[in-house]
């Protein structure tokens, strides 16, 4: 198990002091298909909670990411504009798309540990 954290829109969190990585799970790109576009938010930008993030298109459909915390984009992962097939390849990796500043960590306690999430999606099945 790691200290990811998940919402029901299938985003995943991880936090490291006040920043949040933030990426798609592995059920979400799978359910995406290939990913041929990312499209990223400028850096300083505030984001709410739940608010649309980022933008991906795969040859299936377009499909936002939600920030599952409310934050200050700190950081973009700029590698995928040029190789967004890093989403597919490492979803928990590499294929990572913001970390933001976290505005209160509290929010945090809303998300599901990885056990949580397995069951929410054996529920959606």
């Amino acid at each position: 198990m790691s200290d990811r954290l998940y919402s029901r829109d299938h985003e995943w969190v991880e936090v490291n002091g006040d920043i949040a990585t933030v990426g798609i799970s592995d059920h979400a790109q799978d359910q995406l298909g290939d990913v041929v576009f990312v499209e990223l938010p400028e850096t300083g930008r505030a984001v709410a909670r739940n608010e649309q993030a980022c933008v991906v298109e795969s040859v299936k459909a377009a499909s936002e990411v939600y920030a599952p915390v409310a934050g200050e984009v700190v950081e973009v992962n700029g590698a995928l504009v040029d190789d967004p097939a890093r989403v597919n390849a490492d979803p928990h990796g590499e294929g990572w798309f913001v970390r933001l500043r976290i505005d209160e960590p509290g929010q945090l306690a809303d998300l599901m540990d990885e056990q949580a999430y397995r069951a929410y999606l054996a529920e959606l099945e």
